[in-house]
């Protein structure tokens, strides 16, 4: 253990001179994700770096490591603590360890549907207060970029409300998402990721909920009979910093750094929803029975399950997490009415 304290001294005292030595102007930053090179995520955030490069004249730069090269979500997230990665852009439901506060992206129907309504969301006041509540546990949070909006699958009926009862869904392994199905007379598993489609091959869950490409993608529509579509919940990326990077670089450079991600947010979702429409072409191909929740079923569906998803996220978040929720609340009301 102090062999390892003293590795990681080391690291955060290099870092810290060579960000911050006279006369050196230059800041290249190694930034990583775990989508596979050429998704959406990985498009834009290549994008990102080009533009920030460009508008800050070379002084950061940034290499973009798609497909977990640097690790999984969690390393990846540990090491940018630690200050021994620059940058990581990583789905909120992984770090809820690191950050309790952002599990309240779990809670479904939190994010308005229109691009332009969840975009104001995010900029609003409520989404810079959860960015500011990662600065107490050791990170730069810049800015909160779209994955995609959830639907249900399943190999039983799945039309409405009253078809959840008694059904088996695989989860990510959250209290909130437990509560949201246990709404609707559900139960919920957590199954790893990898494990999902052997899960619902062979009868150990009934159903599952993800965005469409990520359906398409891991090929669950063909173990699948039911397609509802719902939009009720979110997969949402959270853009990481270290504070030792951070601190490296100039007001003028962070200040381009932090509206680039923000500005980039609205871009990822009008590519993101060209792939959920690919998505569902292919999913459509395969047979399966497809329903659509119209305008008074979403509603009666996010009267059931969002205040149970909510309590469940209070009970774990506290006192700052009653703060957060009652913030959200106003300001959805205001960009939604």
């Amino acid at each position: 253990m102090k062999a390892y304290a003293a590795l990681r001294h080391a690291i955060l005292l290099a870092t810290t001179l060579a960000l911050t030595l006279p006369g050196i102007g230059h800041a290249a930053a190694r930034i990583g994700h775990v989508e596979a090179s050429g998704q959406p995520l990985d498009q834009v955030l290549k994008l990102s770096a080009e533009q920030i490069a460009e508008r800050t004249d070379g002084r950061v730069e940034f290499s973009v490591f798609p497909s977990s090269q640097l690790g999984n979500a969690r390393a990846m997230t540990e090491a940018v603590q630690l200050g021994m990665q620059d940058a990581v852009v990583v789905p909120a439901a992984f770090i809820g360890g690191f950050n309790p506060l952002v599990s309240i992206l779990d809670i479904p129907y939190l994010i308005p549907t229109s691009d332009d309504q969840a975009n104001a969301l995010r900029k609003s006041e409520f989404g810079r207060a959860l960015l500011d509540s990662f600065k107490e546990k050791g990170f730069e949070a810049v800015a909160l970029w779209p994955g995609g909006f959830k639907h249900f699958t399943s190999n039983k009926k799945l039309e409405g409300i009253g078809d959840f009862k008694g059904q088996k869904f695989r989860i990510m392994d959250s209290r909130v998402l437990r509560a949201q199905f246990e709404a609707v007379g559900a139960q919920a598993m957590p199954i790893p990721f990898g494990d999902v489609y052997t899960s619902l091959q062979t009868g150990v869950v009934d159903g599952q909920e993800n965005p469409l490409d990520s359906i398409a993608r891991m090929k669950f529509h063909e173990v699948q009979k039911y397609l509802l579509l719902s939009a009720h919940g979110v997969v949402e990326n959270v853009v990481l910093f270290s504070p030792t990077f951070w601190a490296g670089l100039s007001d003028a450079d962070k200040k381009t750094v932090r509206q680039v991600f923000v500005d980039n947010a609205l871009e990822l979702a009008k590519v993101k929803g060209e792939n959920q429409k690919q998505a569902l072409e292919e999913i459509k191909a395969a047979g399966l029975t497809i329903n659509e929740l119209d305008d008074a079923e979403q509603q009666a569906l996010r009267e059931k399950m969002y205040p149970a998803a909510r309590d469940a996220f209070l009970d774990q978040a506290g006192d700052k997490g009653q703060t957060l929720i009652d913030l959200y609340e106003s300001v959805y009301s205001d960009i939604t009415e």
